[in-house]
């Protein structure tokens, strides 16, 4: 059986073929079934849990965002990890468009103070979006509460 010659004095390559990152080489085995990595999963729920804390206890002085009373619900980070989205829900939904648009202004500060918390190599550009997730959620519960479809969802199937 011939062996084929290897540079570096015949000694397998560092890391055995695998990349940095611990996985194989464009294997994309680190990305979930979302598309997103568990590294920007994790960074993105550390940036939610500060987020939250900066908003809770920020001095702005921007009077759309004073007694700011905001959730954020999720924190959705570029995969070189130097973008972040964070989705917020003002509390009773009043003038959101209005909070949203003093948070976009109010990033640099924002950025400054989440620096003070995060360990990161490149702080990330934050941008804030109104979360729908809870609007959608109750509007396939209508749905599903509906006369018609319950019916159909009452019905033996003939698979079974």
């Amino acid at each position: 059986m011939a062996q084929s010659k290897r540079s570096g004095g015949g000694k397998p390559a560092k890391g055995g073929g695998k990349s940095a990152r611990g996985g194989a080489k464009g294997s994309g085995r680190d990305e979930l079934p979302g598309g997103r990595s568990q590294r920007q999963l994790r960074v993105g729920e550390e940036l939610r849990h500060i987020l939250s804390d900066v908003l809770r206890n920020g001095h702005f002085r921007d009077p759309d965002l004073v007694d700011l009373v905001v959730t954020v619900t999720e924190v959705r980070v570029s995969p070189d990890l130097k973008a972040a989205t964070a989705f917020v829900m003002p509390l009773g939904g009043s003038d959101a468009p209005k909070i949203i648009a003093g948070l976009n202004r109010a990033t640099s500060y924002i950025r400054m103070e989440a620096v003070k918390q995060i360990d990161l190599r490149v702080a990330p550009q934050f941008s804030f979006k109104l979360d729908h997730s809870f609007d959608e959620a109750a509007r396939v519960t209508r749905l599903l509460q509906q006369p018609a479809v319950k019916a159909d969802l009452d019905k033996p199937s003939d698979e079974e």
